[in-house]
């Protein structure tokens, strides 16, 4: 499976510009009680680390975030938020698509568990991530009782 396969037109659940597509700015930011973030703030981490890992394939040596915090950043207002990380989705799957796969990333990444990674490692860790946080945008919009998104859903 390719990168642009894993991030951009995912098939085992919907797409990630689905998943967001039709939801409201109030919406967006809208806390459900008990629960630590709202849809746009989980976007906004997901944008983040996309973009940090986007800069790193291309070579720029940015930092790993110092601490969880800081990879939470607030969120912009909606839409900007969710188009940011879907252009960053596009952005990151041209560019690895660019590499050859299990080719590391340069200069290595100075976290232990990331020390090694390849082009490949990245757009299957991005991927990972953000399907798990996209399940968490789906939960909370069936919360606020704005799901399915216009396309519809899965229904199995």
């Amino acid at each position: 499976m390719d990168a642009r396969a894993l991030l951009v037109d995912t098939h085992p659940h919907l797409s990630p510009a689905a998943t967001l597509a039709g939801l409201d700015p109030a919406d967006a930011v809208r806390h459900v009680a008990g629960l630590p973030h709202s849809i746009a703030e989980i976007v906004a981490h997901m944008a983040y680390w996309q973009d940090w890992f986007a800069a790193r394939c291309a070579g720029r040596d940015e930092p790993m975030a110092a601490t969880a915090a800081d990879g939470w950043p607030g969120a912009a207002a909606w839409p900007d938020t969710g188009n940011r990380f879907l252009e960053g989705l596009e952005t990151l799957a041209t560019l690895v698509a660019r590499q050859p796969p299990d080719e590391p990333i340069a200069p290595a990444i100075e976290f232990p568990l990331l020390a090694d990674y390849t082009y490949r490692d990245v757009w299957e860790h991005v991927a990972q991530h953000n399907a798990h946080h996209l399940g968490q945008v789906v939960v909370l919009r069936q919360l606020l009782g704005v799901w399915p998104p216009p396309s519809g859903s899965y229904t199995w």
